[in-house]
């Protein structure tokens, strides 16, 4: 059994950790503005999504990051949330997704997640593409 990737590791290790991965995975200039926009209504969100999400989700050993936003892609696509899913296309490319397998992975969600779903993600894949 895999152990938590957190284990051991004090708060800041975790967020510490964290915030490497998450700058890994969505860019430098994506976490700075994320940071910039923290307010004391969502500093305590900031804190957790690097913590957790980043910081022990993403850093676990049982899938490579690549694999892993193939599943991120798919849940956002699955459960609509459109404003995640343009940052996350970013990532896949970053984390070695190419433009034909993002293309695979949609095209897969219209089976199982219904064709209005990936039409909207084809959407929005175009427009991150063209902006590529």
């Amino acid at each position: 059994m895999t152990r938590p990737a957190g284990e051991g590791l004090s708060d800041e290790e975790r967020y510490d950790r964290g915030m490497v991965v998450r700058r890994e995975v969505l860019s430098d200039d994506h976490v700075d503005r994320a940071i910039a926009g923290t307010s004391e209504l969502t500093a305590d969100f900031q804190d957790f999504i690097t913590r957790v999400a980043w910081g022990d989700i993403w850093s676990r050993p049982g899938l490579d990051r690549r694999s892993r936003s193939v599943a991120v892609i798919t849940a956002l696509i699955a459960h609509g949330h459109h404003e995640e899913l343009a940052m996350h296309l970013r990532a896949g490319l970053r984390n070695g997704l190419t433009v034909d397998e993002i293309r695979e992975i949609i095209l897969q969600s219209a089976v199982y997640s219904g064709v209005p779903a990936a039409n909207t993600a084809f959407r929005i894949a175009n427009e991150v593409f063209a902006a590529e």
